[in-house]
């Protein structure tokens, strides 16, 4: 485990080299002087300049929800984004429409805690405002979050999500997306067994993680060719000392953007040089496609190490899920106490993170659910980012969500 603060220093040095670099070149080819001579040259280097500069101030950057308004039965209402609970390391927040009254649909989002801010979900949000009155978790940068906070495992994440569900209520629909689905159906048991009058109507898994081994992807593949100490060693490092969490053990996301980009870096590296291309020729936009897109993209937080760590060992590796004897606090978490919940699962025919038949094997472990209470949706041509904030989501995918809340509601 590299236990030294340098390592985490050196990283945000050189991103700040980077955005420096970046808006260098772009005031430098920048001035009037290059206009005397007709040459692209001065044009492209400045173009790079300014996307190279962008692209590094953003991963420091805590993305805005940007929702300030929904237009809801032909009217356009005001949103306010307001916490409902607060906690160290993640909080319940609630957009607020003033409009006369809420929708019946009362729906909690649980947002992924793998790298990116809630606001990864900023479009699903924003096409269930119309219909549904929508609350989300919010996690916090693990850099921000003072060691005498503690620890926060998938033990701690799966008590989070049970508190909030307690505070919300029995007529609650939970959408849980991607990374947090297997500990959201962990704690949909738990209520089931500890607070049944807390329990959610119904829970829709998408895209999650329940049996990774039940069809193979990069990802399921890294967490069997790597062990525990190889893991400790290379990712996880100490907070560094311009933070709130100095020495608190993280995965960086500085290192979680390097593997994302990894995976697809000739798409990237296309991607950044045709919108060089782009400002060069005055033709790229402040909000245009691609940097709504990498906006949000290269916002990246920190995790906490036992966080991520506990994730690879007992999700992926131990498989406590898929296989029912996933425990929290020393009590086993038992899936067939599930009866009174509702469960439908969402996957992608060409999701490469988590693979069709991953989510799917949910329902398996739902014993005591009845048949006619569990459903399944396999998306033809829908990646892992479509089924829950693209074009799949919006046609097709949650129009099949909202009736399936109503008909569980």
């Amino acid at each position: 485990m590299n236990t030294n603060f340098a390592t985490y220093d050196i990283m945000e040095s050189f991103r700040q080299g980077g955005e420096w670099m970046g808006a260098t070149a772009k005031a430098f080819w920048s001035s009037p002087v290059f206009g005397l001579a007709p040459s692209p040259l001065p044009a492209t280097f400045a173009a790079w300049g300014e996307v190279t500069e962008r692209a590094f101030s953003r991963m420091s950057a805590r993305p805005d929800w940007g929702i300030d308004s929904v237009v809801s039965g032909k009217r356009e209402y005001v949103v306010k984004v307001e916490k409902v609970v607060e906690k160290p390391f993640g909080d319940l927040i609630h957009f607020d429409v003033a409009r006369p009254r809420q929708p019946a649909r009362k729906v909690m989002l649980i947002a992924p805690m793998s790298g990116h801010y809630a606001t990864l979900l900023r479009s699903t949000v924003r096409s269930l405002l119309p219909d549904a009155d929508v609350y989300i978790t919010d996690w916090h940068n693990a850099r921000d979050i003072p060691v005498s906070e503690g620890k926060f495992d998938i033990e701690d994440f799966t008590l989070y999500l049970v508190e909030f569900m307690e505070r919300l209520g029995r007529d609650t629909h939970v959408i849980a997306v991607c990374q947090p689905a297997p500990l959201a159906l962990a704690a949909t048991a738990w209520l089931a067994e500890k607070s049944p009058e807390s329990q959610p109507r119904s829970l829709t898994l998408i895209g999650g993680p329940i049996d990774p081994d039940a069809a193979a992807t990069d990802v399921t593949d890294f967490g069997r060719r790597v062990t525990m100490g190889q893991l400790e060693r290379s990712v996880i490092q100490r907070v560094g000392v311009k933070h709130k969490g100095f020495g608190r053990l993280v995965y960086p996301g500085a290192v979680q953007l390097a593997s994302f980009i990894s995976m697809n870096l000739e798409t990237h590296t296309q991607a950044f040089a045709n919108q060089i291309m782009a400002v060069a020729g005055e033709r790229a936009a402040e909000h245009d496609r691609h940097n709504r897109f990498y906006d949000e993209y290269l916002a990246v937080m920190d995790m906490t190490a036992e966080f991520y760590l506990s994730t690879v060992e007992r999700i992926f590796k131990g498989r406590e899920i898929a296989d029912n004897h996933f425990t929290v606090k020393g009590h086993k978490v038992d899936f067939s106490r599930i009866t009174k919940t509702a469960v439908k699962t969402v996957e992608g025919m060409e999701d490469d993170i988590t693979a069709p038949g991953q989510c799917i094997a949910a329902l398996d472990l739902l014993t005591g659910l009845p048949d006619e209470m569990k459903a399944s949706h396999l998306e033809p041509g829908a990646g892992h980012y479509g089924i829950f904030a693209g074009r799949a989501w919006r046609e097709n995918i949650r129009p099949l969500v909202l009736d399936f809340i109503d008909a569980n509601s």
